[in-house]
C-alpha cells in the first residue's frame, strides 16, 4: 500500500524556492476554565502548550506548522525538529513528496509510527503555508483545489463538571448554529450523558459522546461500551449521534463487532500516526467515521490519503483538530481539498487559536466557509511569542486518576 504522493492531489509548481531556516517554537496559554474536567485532571496549572514549526524560505517567506506532540512532550518536539533541520535546509521547498520521504528516512528506524510523525506533520504544514503565501493562494489550492464551499461543523467540548457549566456550553453551540455537540463521557458517566442529551434537545442540539479511551490501557471493551449505550438508552429516548474512541488501544480489534451492535455510528483514529494504518483499519471495518489529524498523521497530504481511502470504503472522513489555530487550519484546508462534509470545532477557550489567525474562521449557520487568506491563514509575531512564552508547567499529565462520579450531580431537572 503506497504512501500518498503530491501527484495524487495536484502537483505543486516548483519555482525554485528553497528552505533557508527551520525553527521550533513552543507557546503556552490559559486553557478552558476551572470547571473543565480536563483542566482539573490533566492541566492543573490551567495552561496548555502548542508546538509550532516555523519554516523560512530563501526569499524570506515564512510558514507555520503544528505538531500535536508538544501538548504532551514539548522538549521531545523541539529536539526532533532540531534533528530534522540539517536534512531540510537548502533543499527545494516545493517538492513535498521528497521532503516527506527525507523526514521518514531520518526518523523511520526509531519512529516510523509515533512521536516523530507529529513533527513530520508540522514541517509539511509549514511548507504548505509558506508556499501558499508565496503564491498568494490558500493552501487548499496547492492540494488540488477545494472541492466544497462549506463544511458542516460539530462542536467539541463537553468536559464540564456541573450542569450550569454544561448549559453554558450548549447555549454557545446553539448560538453558532451548530447542530451536534460532542461531549466527553466515560463509562461511569451515564447520568451526565443522559442529562446532556435531554437538556441539549431543548436547544435543537444533538449529542455525540467521546469516551476518551485513546488515553487508557487496556481501556474498556466492546461489551463495556455497549453496556454504557444500553444504560444511556434506558435513561433517555434521545439518540447518541456518534460514539468516539470507545475502545482502549489493546482492544481495537473489537471495533467491527462493536459497530455491528452499537446502533449509532462509531468514530475514531485521531491518535493513529500513519495513513497506512488508518486505511487498514477502514478496510477491516473499524469505523463509520474516521478522524485523521493533519498534525499527527504525517501532514495534510497524508490526511488526504485517508480521505481517499474513506471514499473507497464507504466511511465518512472527519478531521480531528483539538490543537491551536495552525492545527485547525491545516486540517480544514485538507478537508476542503478532500471534499469533507463534517469537521470538528473545538469549543474550550484557548488564545492560541484566535491569536494566530490572519482572519477569523468564518462560520455561518453551523458551516465553516472556505478560508480566503494565502497559505493556511496564520501568522506568528514577536509580540505573540512574548505574551505566550512557553511554561514548563504547561504540560499535559496523562498519568492522573479520574475522579469518581458524584451521585446526584447530574439529576434531571
Amino acid at each position: 500500500m503506497p504512501e500518498h504522493t503530491s501527484a495524487d492531489i495536484g502537483a505543486l509548481v516548483d519555482d525554485g524556492a528553497r528552505i533557508a531556516a527551520i525553527r521550533p517554537v513552543l507557546l503556552s496559554a490559559p486553557y478552558a476554565d476551572p470547571e473543565n474536567l480536563e483542566v482539573r485532571v490533566a492541566l492543573p496549572t490551567g495552561w496548555r502548550t502548542t508546538g509550532l514549526v516555523e519554516v523560512t524560505l530563501d526569499d524570506g517567506t515564512t510558514g507555520l506548522g503544528e505538531g500535536y506532540l508538544a501538548v504532551f512532550a514539548p522538549h521531545v518536539f523541539v529536539s526532533t525538529v532540531e534533528l530534522l533541520t540539517p536534512y531540510l535546509v537548502g533543499r527545494p521547498a516545493g517538492d513535498l513528496a521528497q521532503r516527506y520521504r527525507d523526514m521518514v528516512l531520518v526518523t523511520g528506524y526509531w519512529s516510523l509510527q509515533g512521536a516523530a510523525r507529529h513533527v513530520v506533520s508540522a514541517v509539511e504544514a509549514a511548507l504548505l503555508d509558506a508556499l501558499g503565501k508565496r503564491a498568494g493562494v490558500p493552501a487548499y489550492e496547492l492540494l488540488g483545489g477545494r472541492r466544497t464551499d462549506g463544511i458542516r461543523l460539530y462542536a467539541s467540548g463537553g468536559d464540564s463538571t456541573c450542569p450550569s457549566a454544561m448549559s453554558a456550553e450548549i447555549a454557545a453551540v446553539a448560538a453558532l448554529g451548530i447542530g451536534v455537540f460532542k461531549i466527553r463521557a466515560r463509562g461511569h458517566e451515564v447520568d451526565k450523558t443522559v442529562w446532556t442529551l435531554e437538556h441539549a434537545a431543548r436547544y435543537g442540539v444533538g449529542i455525540a459522546v467521546d469516551m476518551a479511551q485513546n488515553l487508557d490501557d487496556p481501556g474498556q471493551s466492546a461489551a463495556d461500551a455497549l453496556a454504557f449505550l444500553d444504560a444511556v438508552g434506558t435513561g433517555t429516548r434521545q439518540p447518541v449521534r456518534f460514539l468516539e474512541e470507545p475502545l482502549g488501544p489493546a482492544r481495537a480489534h473489537e471495533y467491527p463487532a462493536l459497530r455491528r451492535a452499537a446502533g449509532c455510528p462509531v468514530a475514531g483514529g485521531e491518535t493513529v500516526t500513519t495513513a497506512r494504518e488508518l486505511l487498514e483499519r477502514m478496510a477491516a471495518g473499524y469505523y463509520d467515521m474516521v478522524q485523521p489529524d493533519a498534525t499527527v498523521v504525517g501532514g495534510p497530504r497524508q490526511t488526504l490519503a485517508v480521505f481517499a481511502g474513506a471514499l473507497e470504503h464507504g466511511v465518512d472522513p472527519v478531521v480531528h483538530c483539538w490543537g491551536g489555530a495552525v492545527c485547525q487550519a491545516a486540517n480544514y484546508h485538507a478537508a476542503f481539498a478532500g471534499g469533507g462534509r463534517l469537521a470538528e470545532w473545538p469549543l474550550p477557550a484557548y488564545a492560541l487559536r484566535s491569536e494566530l489567525l490572519v482572519e477569523p474562521f468564518r462560520v455561518e449557520s453551523g458551516r465553516l466557509l472556505a478560508p480566503r487568506a494565502p497559505g493556511l491563514g496564520v501568522r506568528l509575531t514577536p509580540e505573540t511569542e512574548r505574551r505566550f512564552a512557553f511554561r514548563d508547567d504547561a504540560v499535559y499529565r496523562c498519568l492522573a486518576m479520574m475522579p469518581p462520579a458524584e451521585p446526584g450531580r447530574w439529576g434531571t431537572d
